[in-house]
């Protein structure tokens, strides 16, 4: 037997070495989906719901991201509960994120995943490296806000139509309730009201 053939046997005999120089095709192309899943819905009517559901997953995420940036950034004297509230509106968004990514594949999709590849898909404004005074942040979370909802709404309507309720309801109990209830939370930092002594 040559070395090789013996450094082959010695390498296969070998239990605990990770094999982790391992390189294949792709299984399923990014854009596609199984073409036959047993769940009632037809294989045109989960592309389209896949394709729409990644675009606003890839918002979900950059909305996320945002509230990271935003609950970092934040200063002033609302700094304490703004510095709060912000993670907490993220880790929401972690679910919804989550929920959204989890539809696509019971679809039989692919769901976007990478930051490269998010922020190429996102129509939510890039926001700049820099830090920004504190009713800049809540209008830049808040116009994300606004997108994702006017998606949300108009996606949950064309997946009842193709008669997919499992991402209707995704949709209307947890992406839009979620995102209307933070707009009210952060929205209310930008009413002028008298701290102290009320205007007569």
């Amino acid at each position: 037997m040559s070395k090789t053939a013996l450094k082959e046997v010695s390498r296969k005999a070998d239990n605990i070495t990770p094999h982790w120089h391992q390189h294949a095709k792709e299984i399923q192309k990014f854009g596609t989906v199984i073409s036959d899943m047993p769940i009632g819905i037809s294989e045109n009517a989960r592309l389209e719901i896949t394709g729409r559901l990644n675009v606003l997953l890839a918002d979900t995420a950059s909305l996320r991201d945002l509230y990271k940036k935003s609950h970092w950034h934040v200063s002033g004297p609302t700094f304490y509960q703004l510095h709060l509230l912000f993670d907490k509106h993220l880790e929401q968004q972690v679910e919804l994120v989550d929920g959204l990514a989890e539809r696509i594949q019971m679809l039989g999709g692919v769901s976007i995943a990478m930051a490269h590849d998010i922020a190429e898909t996102t129509r939510l404004e890039r926001s700049p490296k820099g830090r920004e005074e504190v009713p800049v942040i809540i209008s830049r979370l808040l116009e994300a806000h606004r997108i994702i909802l006017d998606d949300a709404r108009k996606l949950a309507k064309k997946a009842s139509d193709l008669g997919d309720d499992g991402t209707n309801d995704l949709l209307i109990s947890d992406v839009v309730r979620t995102n209307e209830m933070q707009v009210w939370f952060i929205s209310e930092h930008l009413v002028e009201m008298p701290l102290v002594l009320a205007d007569k």
